[in-house]
């Protein structure tokens, strides 16, 4: 059984296909970290995060996306993939604020359960126009990088996060 919290949070399987890390991203909020699976409060991700990619190569091109597999509830995720951020043509070595914002940061807030929110990491082969999409309900990550021939992920990171006065429960497991 795997240890790798991508795949015990269901994140590798109901958002990405297997994959290789090959790059290095850091999500920040509020000056904190962000590890796999840590617990935050819609007020502690009120305001987009930085993030920051690793490298040596400006000429390098990524595209960033935020999903939230489990809208509007992880029992019933008839919205999901509800798109919250998508930012393209970040260059490596620096931070999201460098790219340019497709679709702009909607702070998560999650009225029933426990909510996954994803970051998924695309290398660029090239800097190209990438639509915005016509509604954030029903992204698919999947079908938006076939579209964009952006091939696998390179890095992922996710929380989770209920409304404010959530406590404990479980994120519903098939």
């Amino acid at each position: 059984m795997s240890r790798d919290p991508l795949v015990v949070g269901h994140v590798v399987g109901d958002v990405l296909d297997p994959f290789t890390i090959t790059a290095s991203v850091r999500v920040m909020y509020n000056g904190k970290e962000l590890t796999n699976g840590s617990e935050l409060k819609p007020s502690q991700v009120v305001c987009e995060p930085r993030i920051e990619i690793g490298g040596r190569d400006m000429r390098n091109l990524y595209t960033l996306a935020m999903v939230d597999p489990d809208s509007p509830s992880p029992s019933n995720p008839t919205k999901k993939e509800y798109l919250h951020w998508l930012v393209t043509d970040i260059p490596e070595t620096t931070n999201a604020s460098y790219g340019n914002e497709i679709v702009s940061y909607e702070s998560p807030k999650p009225t029933a359960g426990i909510h996954r929110f994803v970051f998924i990491l695309f290398r660029q082969s090239v800097r190209q126009t990438i639509y915005a999409p016509g509604w954030r309900q029903n992204f698919n990550s999947r079908d938006f990088a076939e579209l964009y021939k952006l091939g696998s992920p390179v890095a992922a990171v996710f929380f989770n996060c209920q409304r404010e006065n959530g406590c404990g429960g479980r994120r519903y497991i098939r």
